[in-house]
């Protein structure tokens, strides 16, 4: 039994029985062809056989199409984000290359969402690989005695949790029902539900995994590469100790029993625990050094624990097995240069050597060895002030400039010899070489606040880039959903089209039927109407000339006017007719007055009650067949259109599955590569933190250096010059 992180109340799914109910008709509650008509595996009651846990069942069918047995999954429990996790993980194991792999261990999945029909309800499944294989734990109730094929099968999964941590992905759910041992005795990994890929970062985890494989420090938030580490070294652990020693499995493990040969209690209590306290005592360095390791591992967060992948390998290097089990597992893990613990080792990045920057000070301090110069200069010194006390003590008529005059050469003098000092150009190069070498550099404390804040601006950037994309692929599924329901409410609304004009065929029909007979009727009259010649048989009072006179403007029989109107003839102050052909024209006829109109239209009157009797009551048998045939071609038309209807709808759901797909690839990649930038530009800053503290100290000691080189320049200053050329130093 997994246990997950508590959730809020979720949408209802349907309990294992009510799917296996849906599965005694895969033909109605599937749409997908391969699962259409499939034939699950039965019971002894003639029911699908669930293989049920505490979120899904998992049902054999066998496709009526191609043959092919699959798992299907059906889930009893919501999961939050479900179909982004499974196209995540799809998109992570499609990317595998098997011939890399250690064992085929991934198993071929698609996750179809709307795809098993339950009640009135629509549900996802999981449409797994069928794999003939038995769990670990059944496995080694058969072969535990085989020491050799216990240890061999310990290797292999040691290098299937190699796979997952060098391509950066975590099960979530190690445990003995979730690894299966197939026929070549390789493993295969089930019940990805809880797998963790790079891209789901950040989206938290679904389980906490079984309680009897996990750390006691594992949380309900924890989710990502290390999700599999204590469990790794669990199972490691005991498939160790039963190779080394096979009694250890009916001394330990209990008949059907939810773990190999330790349960959550040796973890959580290890002082109490008889099973792990056994192996901490067994004699063989190996099983005691591994149950020490995990013992330790217990109480060690999750992010800190070391990777079996990483650990194992280094277990192996040793070349006598006795030497190897001497040293325990944690000789395996531990130690390495520099003080970082061997599975550590490529995990975490070397500090980087500061570059050291030599500042070397070439000032000097003060003059040194007299020239010629100097020493001609110490001798005219006093010459020249001599000479200027014995003018003034003279008391000579002349300008006070004269007098002084012998004062000033002695300055001149003593500041032309200073300016002609090596050590005064020496000084003042190397003060201006220093000042140039901190004038390059930053400030400090102002470069420090400028980092701190490019990176504060740069991580509320990140942080808000990675709050929406979870959203962005939340709207893709938002619009694929919503373009479902499009597609369903428009083949909906068109099979409602079409069954109402299915419904109208009978209607259809008998219009049709009356139409035909009445057109039939219609022309029967006519024909009969165009057959009374007036000239055969002219009505009363209509003689050969009228006749003649009706005859040229186009009345000849009684098909060839419709009746008659009244006019008023102002001349006669008298009523008279005017005739209506068939074609609505009025005519005026001499010798047609208002009588003979109305004896023309009674004879016509009675030609046609003479027709109506006489027409067709039916239609006949092939006039009936005919229009009966055309209302049957419309309704195989209308049933096409309708039957054309789903395989419209799943082009339609098939476009809008492959729109969100080339979505999520766009947005998948598109996060990928900003992530990859994200981490560049951490390690610029890292790069850039590290140069930072280095300039720091540079600079500091620049500062010092300048502040010395000014020290020294003033030690050379005219006084100490003068000093200087008299005393040597």
């Amino acid at each position: 039994m997994s246990v997950r992180s508590p959730t809020a109340p979720q949408p209802q799914f349907p309990s294992g029985a009510a799917y296996a109910e849906a599965l005694q008709h895969t033909q109605l509650c599937f749409r997908h062809p391969e699962l259409k008509g499939a034939r699950p595996d039965l019971t002894k009651l003639g029911l699908p056989r669930a293989i049920s846990g505490a979120f899904a069942s998992v049902f054999s069918l066998t496709s009526a199409t191609s043959g092919q047995r699959y798992a299907v999954k059906c889930f009893t429990r919501y999961v939050p984000d479900q179909e982004r996790r499974y196209q995540a993980i799809s998109a992570r194991l499609a990317r595998l290359d098997r011939a890399e792999l250690s064992q085929p261990w991934n198993l071929g999945f698609e996750y179809l969402p709307d795809a098993i029909s339950v009640g009135q309800q629509r549900y996802p499944v999981l449409k797994m690989e069928w794999i003939e294989a038995v769990t670990l734990s059944s496995w080694l109730d058969d072969n535990h005695a085989d020491r050799f094929a216990v240890d061999r099968l310990a290797d292999r999964f040691a290098a299937l949790t190699r796979d997952l941590s060098q391509h950066e992905i975590a099960h979530g759910d190690l445990q003995h029902g979730n690894l299966l041992v197939a026929g070549d005795d390789t493993l295969r990994l089930v019940d990805y539900d809880g797998m963790y890929v790079p891209d789901l970062a950040g989206l938290g985890g679904t389980e906490r995994g079984h309680r009897n494989y996990q750390s006691p420090l594992r949380g309900n938030d924890d989710f990502g590469v290390e999700l599999d580490r204590f469990s790794a070294w669990v199972i490691f652990m005991s498939l160790k100790a039963i190779a080394t020693d096979p009694t250890l499995w009916n001394r330990l493990h209990q008949p059907s029993g939810e773990f190999l040969l330790l349960t959550e209690e040796d973890f959580s209590s290890p002082g109490g625990s008889t099973g792990l306290q056994t192996l901490l005592a067994h004699p063989d360095q190996l099983v005691s050094g591994l149950a020490d390791r995990v013992r330790s591992l217990a109480f060690q967060p999750l992010e800190l624990l070391p990777p079996l992948s990483d650990a194992i390998p280094k277990q192996r290097t040793a070349a006598p097995a006795a030497a190897t089990a001497s040293a325990g597992p944690s000789a395996a893990v531990s130690g390495s240069a520099g003080g970082l613990p061997g599975w550590m080792t490529g995990h975490v990045p070397s500090p980087a050597e500061p570059t050291p920057t030599a500042i070397v000070s070439t000032s000097p301090d003060g003059f040194r060895g007299r020239t010629a110069l100097d020493v001609a200069t110490a001798l005219l010194w006093p010459l020249l002030l001599a000479m200027a006390v014995v003018l003034l003590v003279a008391g000579l008529p002349m300008p006070t400039a004269v007098a002084g005059a012998p004062v000033a050469a002695a300055l001149l003098l003593t500041a032309f010899a200073r300016s002609r000092r090596v050590e005064r150009a020496q000084a003042r190069a190397a003060l201006a070489g220093l000042t140039q070498q901190l004038g390059r550099l930053d400030e400090p404390v102002k470069a420090a606040e400028k980092l701190r804040k490019e990176k504060e601006k740069f991580e509320a950037a990140e942080s808000e880039r990675s709050a929406a994309h979870p959203k962005e692929q939340d709207k893709l599924t938002a619009r694929y959903h919503a373009e479902l329901k499009e597609a369903e409410q428009r083949k909906v609304r068109k099979q409602r089209e079409i069954d109402k004009k299915i419904g109208k065929l009978a209607e259809d029909l008998s219009k049709a039927l009356l139409k035909a007979l009445t057109d039939k009727q219609n022309a029967y009259v006519r024909d009969r109407l165009g057959r009374r010649l007036i000239a055969d048989s002219p009505p009363h009072g209509i003689g050969p000339t009228l006749a003649a006179r009706l005859a040229a403007v186009g009345i000849r029989s009684a098909a060839d006017f419709t009746g008659y109107r009244t006019v008023q003839n102002n001349s006669f102050n008298s009523t008279g007719a005017v005739l209506v052909l068939s074609n609505g024209r009025l005519v005026n006829v001499t010798g047609i007055g208002e009588t003979k109109a109305i004896g023309l239209d009674l004879w016509r009157r009675d030609v046609i009650a003479s027709a109506v009797a006489r027409q067709p009551k039916a239609l006949g048998t092939a006039e009936r067949r005919q229009i009966e045939q055309g209302i049957t071609r419309r309704r195989a038309q209308l049933t096409d259109q309708r039957r054309a209807l789903e395989p419209d709808t799943e082009t339609l759901r098939m476009q809008a599955r492959k729109k969100l797909e080339d979505g999520r690839s766009r947005l998948t990649q598109k996060h990928t590569l900003a992530g990859q930038e994200a981490a560049r530009q951490r390690q610029e800053f890292s790069q850039r933190a590290v140069t930072l503290k280095q300039n720091s100290a540079i600079h500091e000691s620049l500062s010092a250096s300048v502040e010395a080189a000014r020290t020294s320049r003033r030690r050379l200053a005219y006084a100490h010059y003068v000093r200087f050329i008299y005393v040597g130093r």
